[in-house]
């Protein structure tokens, strides 16, 4: 049994980009881990510490050698390997001289399959620390890097410059090149608190050691944990309730190894401003956390986090107040100017605003989406004279000095410049709900007019670039068609639309230049749809064939077709479902072989089996109920009243010959069947779901 060490390694760098810190972290002990694993070493346990400066981790209790190994090797079979007189042909002499033996101290491996010679080698595992710089390096080498980059004249190539590496495996220092610098066991602290180098002599100590020396909270989730504290505590101080944005605290807490808390603020007049773009400003520009009142509303307060912990943090406090006054006055001076001009005015501009140089430009694309959000409008019976003017206007704040400033607010603008210039208020709405869903989990549009410019924007922007032949594929999708696809059908399902999908892209195909053939696109995109819809229902939980069994039928609303994905799930729950989806297998296949039409006419007086009648005058009753569920869409009431059958079902397929020499009763019998399958085929092919 090998003894067992805990081990450290470190890389030291420059600061790592703070958006790419979690996933390069991520990575990192995955790939440590598969090296350790490909290495045949087991340990306890594995830590993970990330910093701006840093990548470590911390391996609990590590095998300190590779178990030994019995390696067996095969020789000639004995037929092959001695003579008739039994004395060792070449063949045996040869496989002896590779193992570095005689013949006689070769052994004989009988199997099954016949005998061989043998002979099992003792190979001695290599001892951990030769293992690790290799380790180590190759996991860096596979770190998800787009761009590495040379420093110096040194020839190593990383994300940033490296400045020192740790190998320390129990008290023992393992030296080695990583990345041109040569291993140690001294770390350092934080750059401006204690930048000295750290000297660590047991790899269980490097946390504690670090944060008391080194004035480094090195543990991640840790680190963040005291951030998100801080900030929620100093918004309460002042009565407010901080916004705390996921993403921007893991961006803020790669970018900080020491947090200190800050409160800044600005001047009450800015709050005249929408309260988007001040966010904006201080999220994306500054990395500044805001805070509310208790109804909600923006506090001329900010949050930012210092990575050193001041003397004189009031120097600090009016350092970022110097700094984010610029960029609030700037926001304020785009509102006010923006409100010059109605947005209106804005559309022209548009024909200077590509789309893409074969589909025209961004004005080009608004005269379609118009045409089409009134076409959408009327489907659905909404006001289609909302839903044009919103189409008209839907681009025209792209062309605004805030949006051109913050591009995150498109359609945010959209909407109060609609306000200010007295536009009707779901004209207005809509123009922000045009964006919806922004993210995934974001929510859909709620109001009418919303929905219906979402879903033509989307439309448009699937059928101009898959009429151009560029279908995404692998990882690309330059224009988001995978997300406009999800959120299109997101906004349908979710808000329970009814809309005929190919009839709508049968339209759109009518509003683009003749010469795209964008007619030819229409079952590709609906196909791509369809692609898109197996991914969401999967992630709710939907087995893959209760969505093959309602995509058999491909129906052309995509509500429609969710509601059928519900009534199907609920079926294979029954107790009756695995014994009628084999019956419509058995009935698929007996229909599958029969020669010409299907009989469709039923004649009561051809029944000779009891089982059969029991079977038509039960199917007569459930039809009655059945059909007028099916005509609502009922579809889990309608499979409800069908489970009923199964055990006429059962009793005919064991009593009844359908393929009977004599072709009246055999059709007669394959018209029940075809019936009866016809009503479950309304809803699903049940032929596909598996037991």
């Amino acid at each position: 049994m090998s003894d067992k060490k805990d081990l450290l390694i470190e890389l030291g760098t420059e600061e790592l980009p703070p958006k790419a810190l979690k996933s390069l972290a991520d990575a990192f002990q995955a790939g440590f881990a598969k090296g350790l694993a490909d290495a045949e070493l087991s340990y306890d346990s594995i830590k993970l510490f990330a910093t701006p400066r840093r990548l470590a981790l911390l391996v609990s209790q590590l095998d300190s050698a590779q178990a030994d190994k019995a390696i067996e090797r095969r020789g000639p079979a004995l037929q092959a390997a001695f003579d008739d007189e039994g004395c060792p042909t070449k063949a045996a002499q040869g496989f002896a001289k590779s193992c570095g033996v005689e013949v006689e101290d070769l052994s004989k491996l009988e199997t099954d399959k016949g005998a061989w010679l043998a002979y099992t080698i003792e190979e001695k595992g290599k001892a951990t620390d030769e293992l690790l710089p290799a380790i180590f390096q190759t996991t860096l080498d596979k770190l998800p890097i787009p761009k590495r980059m040379h420093w110096g004249d040194l020839d190593a190539l990383f994300v940033r410059p490296v400045h020192w590496a740790i190998i320390l495996f129990g008290e023992d220092t393992i030296q080695a090149n990583i990345l041109s610098v040569i291993s140690s066991n001294k770390s350092r602290g934080h750059r401006f608190h204690a930048p000295q180098s750290i000297t660590l002599s047991t790899p269980a100590d490097y946390e504690q050691i670090l944060e008391e020396q080194g004035q480094v909270i090195a543990d991640f989730d840790k680190r963040q944990t005291i951030i998100q504290e801080q900030i929620i505590a100093a918004a309460k101080s002042i009565g407010g309730t901080a916004i705390i944005d996921p993403e921007l605290l893991d961006e803020v807490t790669s970018m900080i190894e020491w947090p200190s808390v800050i409160v800044g603020e600005f001047e009450q007049h800015f709050l005249d401003v929408p309260s988007e773009a001040l966010i904006s400003a201080m999220k994306k520009h500054q990395k500044y956390f805001h805070m509310v009142d208790n109804n909600d509303q923006l506090m001329p307060y900010f949050i930012t986090i210092s990575n050193i912990q001041s003397s004189d943090p009031e120097q600090i406090k009016k350092g970022n107040e110097r700094v984010i006054r610029p960029r609030l006055s700037d926001a304020n001076f785009f509102w006010s100017q923006d409100k010059k001009n109605p947005l209106e005015t804005q559309l022209d501009r548009l024909k200077n605003v590509v789309f893409q140089n074969k589909l025209g430009s961004v004005y080009d694309k608004t005269l379609r989406v118009t045409e089409l959000a009134n076409s959408i409008a009327q489907a659905l019976n909404t006001d289609p004279v909302l839903a044009k003017r919103a189409a008209q206007l839907a681009k025209c704040d792209l062309m605004s000095e805030m949006v051109n400033e913050f591009p995150d607010l498109q359609g945010i603008m959209g909407r109060y410049y609609a306000l200010n210039d007295g536009e009707d208020k779901a004209v207005a709405l809509a123009l922000d709900e045009q964006y919806m869903p922004r993210f995934s989990g974001d929510q859909t549009p709620k109001s009418a007019t919303g929905q219906t410019l979402a879903i033509a924007e989307r439309i448009d922007t699937l059928m101009g670039i898959f009429s151009l032949g560029q279908i995404p594929s692998g990882d690309k999708d330059p224009f988001a068609l995978r997300r406009a696809a999800l959120g299109l059908l997101r906004t349908i399902i979710e808000n329970k639309l009814i809309l005929n999908i190919p009839e709508i892209l049968q339209y759109s195909a009518t509003l683009f230049p003749a010469e795209l053939k964008a007619n030819d696109a229409c079952k590709p995109v609906y196909q791509f749809m369809l692609d898109r819809l197996k991914g969401y229902f999967a992630d709710q939980g939907i087995s893959v064939d209760v969505f093959d069994s309602v995509l058999a039928l491909t129906p052309a609303q995509p509500y429609d077709f969710a509601c059928r994905i519900v009534a199907v799930n609920q079926f294979k729950q029954l107790e009756a479902a695995a014994s009628l989806a084999a019956a419509n297998k058995r009935i698929a296949n007996i229909l599958k072989k029969s020669k010409g039409n299907i009989p469709t006419q039923i004649d009561e007086h051809l029944f000779v089996e009891d089982a059969e009648k029991d079977l038509a005058k039960k199917l007569n009753s459930v039809i009655a109920q059945v059909d007028p569920l099916l005509a609502q869409a009922k579809y889990t009431e309608a499979l409800s009243e069908l489970a009923q059958l199964k055990d006429v079902v059962d009793q005919f397929f064991d009593d009844v010959m359908v393929m009977a020499d004599d072709e009246a009763l055999k059709n007669n019998r394959i018209a029940l069947l075809s019936q009866l399958q016809g009503r479950f085929m309304q809803v699903a092919d049940l032929s596909l779901l598996q037991s």
